[in-house]
């Protein structure tokens, strides 16, 4: 079987003395589109700070390719191949927005990142915007640039954190479309999301927060089986 692209185990995490995840478990597989569900506060987006080091203090396992790096600094961590693109998207507002796409360094030890020509070719509207600058930028402009800013790294384990929030329904569909392509080029991906119309055509597999814990986990195929129990922790 193959080595999971991310493994986390027994994972506690907190900001300060507030004691945030208590005890995560939670398995992805390269290639696989996995999906974060919960109400707000139930510890999603500090699951995915975690994996980066970016909380307080941390206890338990994350392996990512089967390397622990629970004990590794955030900026070693992010060498082994991971993208993170937060909710608040981290956009320079005095540069273009290919200055912005080619502000990050590429990973050393990652794989091979997107070549810039291959992200326009993803992103036609960035293409077209590439001198604008970020501040010039729609809200669904921004949100294909941070992501293309990750791609470009050599990150194959992306952390997306609510990309679909607040963007018009056609940019929704064009975020949809872009993780179909990620997909089938091998990218395995994390989503964090309050949409759930968004996510349930797109996840392979989901898991359920409540109160920083796992309280479900389940196959696409066990969706519409499961809607009961969604609409019960989630209201949806």
């Amino acid at each position: 079987m193959a080595v999971p692209a991310l493994e986390i185990k027994d994972l506690h995490a907190w900001y300060g003395e507030s004691h945030v995840l208590h005890g995560v478990d939670m398995v992805v597989q390269p290639g696989e589109v996995v999906t974060l569900l919960g109400r707000n506060g139930a510890g999603r987006t500090t699951t995915m700070r975690a994996v980066l080091g970016l909380t307080g203090a941390r206890k338990g396992s994350i392996k990512v390719d089967g390397v622990e790096t629970i004990g590794m600094p955030t900026h070693r961590i992010a060498h082994h191949g991971i993208g993170y693109c937060p909710e608040e998207r981290g956009i320079f507002a005095s540069l273009s927005a290919e200055e912005n796409l080619l502000l990050p360094p590429v990973l050393k030890g990652a794989g091979q990142g997107m070549s810039v020509d291959e992200i326009y070719a993803m992103f036609p509207n960035l293409a077209e915007r590439r001198n604008s600058q970020g501040t010039r930028l729609s809200g669904g402009e921004q949100q294909m640039l941070a992501v293309a800013r990750i791609l470009r790294t050599g990150a194959k384990l992306l952390l997306l954190d609510e990309i679909s929030e607040g963007l018009a329904p056609v940019i929704v569909q064009a975020l949809a479309r872009m993780i179909h392509m990620l997909r089938g080029k091998g990218y395995t991906v994390v989503m964090v999301e309050q949409n759930f119309r968004f996510a349930a055509p797109l996840a392979d597999r989901f898991y359920v927060m409540e109160h920083g814990r796992i309280v479900e986990k389940f196959g696409a195929a066990e969706l519409e089986a499961k809607m009961p129990v969604l609409h019960e922790l989630l209201g949806v």
